[in-house]
Parts: structure tokens; sequence; C-alpha cells
């Protein structure tokens, strides 16, 4: 591993090479914050994959990526001298300091939980107004319904056991069917979203990221999928044209690999 002055010299590195691309190359010069917007979420969600697929030579690739627009950022807020890296940098220092007086202050704590509520006590006091403040409108619906109950538990809104919870969610199955029975397209949407909001629930009691376990699947499926379009066309069969059975052969046999 690298030594610190090492990994300082790196980072200096970076931002020397930030700022000559910035004077010199076109490309570089006419990006604003707007248009690496939608790039940095891209790399954000392809830094996910790599982690989900344990690849940390990748996983070191996308970091690189997502540091590279850190840095970028930085030098658009020093161009128009709103803030640079030292602000950026200095801001998450005073922040960590502030929310950790278990480790900077004279605050005991027990465990996680203990350091969990201290942390969005503390985000309150700093006058947010809502524990639910910092949860982006913009995250997908499956992870922010995550967050959402991450943040209130952290006040003590919570279940206390999973049973509870799984209870909650057999109530929740059972009035989606009743709702599903009627037939009622707006009211079977509300419950069925009352299902995965109590399944998001559940996957945290049991602590299972319900982004990870969903993508987990999602991967298999493909895999498995894929599996079955190949050996289709080997056999010189169009899928739509096979039977379920016949497709069914293949499936079981993808699940072994």
């Amino acid at each position: 591993m690298n030594t610190r002055s090492e990994q300082l010299a790196a980072f200096d590195r970076l931002l020397t090479i930030m700022d000559e691309l910035r004077e010199q190359c076109p490309w570089d010069r006419k990006q604003t914050m707007q248009t690496l917007r939608h790039l940095t979420i891209e790399e954000t969600y392809e830094l996910g994959d790599a982690i989900l697929d344990n690849d940390l030579e990748e996983v070191k690739k996308e970091l690189g990526d997502i540091l590279l627009h850190i840095v970028f950022y930085a030098k658009i807020g020093s161009e128009t001298q709103d803030f640079d890296i030292a602000d950026v940098a200095n801001g998450i220092c005073d922040k960590l300091i502030n929310r950790h007086p278990h480790i900077y202050g004279d605050v005991k704590v027990e465990n996680e939980e203990d350091v969990k509520q201290n942390w969005e006590n503390i985000k309150l006091k700093e006058g947010k107004k809502s524990v639910l403040e910092g949860v982006p409108n913009g995250l997908p619906s499956l992870v922010k319904a995550n967050r959402i109950q991450d943040k209130v538990a952290g006040v003590g809104f919570d279940w206390e056991e999973p049973e509870q919870v799984f209870e909650k969610l057999k109530e929740e199955l059972g009035e989606l069917q009743e709702e599903v029975a009627t037939n009622n397209a707006d009211k079977m949407e509300s419950e069925f979203g009352d299902v995965l909001f109590s399944m998001v629930n559940y996957a945290r009691f049991l602590k299972i990221n319900p982004e990870n376990a969903l993508e987990r699947t999602n991967k298999k499926f493909i895999k498995r999928f894929q599996y079955l379009e190949g050996k289709a066309k080997e056999a010189g069969k169009s899928i739509k044209d096979m039977t379920l059975a016949e497709m069914d052969v293949y499936w079981e046999e993808a699940k072994q690999l």
C-alpha cells in the first residue's frame, strides 16, 4: 500500500491534471455542473455494479472516475469563487467531527444504534426541520424507501421485533388481495406500494439491503435467460415459438450452473 505522502502526492497530481484539462481541453472547458450531473449518476451506478460483482479491480477504476467528478465539480466551484476542493474536504471533516461526539467529545455510546440516533438528533440541532430532509427526491423508489425507514428508525420510530414487521407484511398482502378482488386499479397500486414498503422494512430487520437483493436476482435472471436463449439458438429454434415446457428444460439446466 502507498504511504500517506504518496497518497497526497497522487491527489495533488490529479488536481494538477484537472487544472491543465480545464485550461487546454475543449471538451473539459465546456463542461458545467449540469452537463456532468448525468455522467456522475452513471458512474455511481457503475461503481455499484462493480461492488455487487465483488470485482475489486473494477471498484478501483470506478472510484477513480467518481473522484475525478468530485475534483471537476470543485474546480468549477473555484472558478466562480464559490468553493474549492479544500472547502469540500474541510466541510466533510467538520461534519464528521461534529456528528461523532463519542469520538471527538465526551458523549458515551453503547452500540451502532446509539450512534445512528445521535447522528439524526445532531442533524436536527443543526437546523434541519425533519429527519427526512436528507433523503434525496431523485433516489430510485426502492432505495428511497429503505433510506426513509432507516432515517425514522434512527429517532426511535420503528418496530421492536422482525415478527411484528412480518405480521404487518401479511396484513398488507391481505389488503392487496381485497383490492385485487374489486379490480380497482388505483387502490391496487396503492396497496401494492404498501406491500413493497413493508417488504423493504422486513429486509431491513433481516439486515438485508433490498436494492442489493433485487439486483442479485436481476443478474441471476439475466444469466439464466441468456442461457435459455443460447440453447434455443443452438437447437435452431426461436424462443417465441417454444412451449413453456421446452423452455423450462433449459431453465432448469441454467439453475444448475
